[in-house]
């Protein structure tokens, strides 16, 4: 006899997967004298497509984050960071920045 799969419906395919989350990913202090790690729920996600060197040195930054300075993120937070960096100074430079700089090849 063939076994049926029951299959999820359409309210658990295109259920809501926002939450309540801060807004913040700076280190908090939660009043046991921990620290949290600031880590928040993100609704968008990309895919990135990066080389073996560019992913080595994002590994090696991360270490030299956690080795040297003591902060432990892991490579989405430095990517994250890094982009909202890139913008800030495209915002503030314009074509100064150096986003502008680096991505103009005419």
């Amino acid at each position: 006899m063939p076994r049926r799969v029951g299959l999820p419906g359409a309210s658990e395919l295109f259920r809501s997967t926002h939450a309540v989350a801060p807004q913040t990913e700076e280190l908090e202090s939660e009043g046991n004298g921990r620290v949290s790690s600031g880590r928040v729920r993100h609704d968008e996600k990309i895919t990135v497509y990066v080389s073996a060197e560019e992913l080595l040195a994002l590994e090696q930054a991360r270490l030299t984050l956690r080795g040297r300075h003591g902060i432990a993120v892991d490579r989405g937070r430095i990517v994250r960071t890094a982009i909202g960096l890139a913008v800030a100074d495209l915002v503030a430079n314009g074509d100064e920045s150096e986003l502008v700089r680096h991505l103009d090849v005419s």
